[in-house]
């Protein structure tokens, strides 16, 4: 024989459901936001990469700008140049670069992301 809910308790599993559908919303957007973070990381490495590779190899042509191909690369690839120093080496030009990305802005999170990377000879 199955029992009838008292009046006092009708009710108690749709606030209790409306609850769990609340704490699942909250942690679906912070997931959210850690993904975009991550994704947006990725692209400053990548760019970062790129941008020294390229500047390592106009610093091995005669008369290219190091920085200037690091730059024009780091900005293809949807990055800022932060910094970038080019030093010449025993078989061609050391660069190291800095880039620069908009991180995510959702709920609030306002930080920018960064990655550096070096590109030049071995050793």
């Amino acid at each position: 024989m199955s029992r009838r809910p008292d009046r006092a308790e009708r009710g108690s599993a749709t606030l209790a459901a409306s609850g769990v559908l609340g704490l699942l919303l909250v942690l679906g957007a912070a997931l959210g936001v850690v993904g975009a973070m991550v994704h947006a990381h990725r692209v400053a490495q990548s760019a970062a990469d790129l941008a020294a590779l390229a500047g390592a190899h106009a610093g091995g042509v005669a008369g290219a700008d190091p920085c200037g191909a690091a730059t024009d690369v780091a900005a293809a690839n949807g990055a800022r140049l932060v910094s970038c120093v080019a030093a010449p080496s025993g078989a061609g030009t050391d660069v190291r670069v800095r880039v620069e990305v908009d991180g995510p802005r959702l709920l609030g999170q306002t930080h920018d992301l960064r990655a550096e990377a070096r590109a030049g000879p071995a050793g």
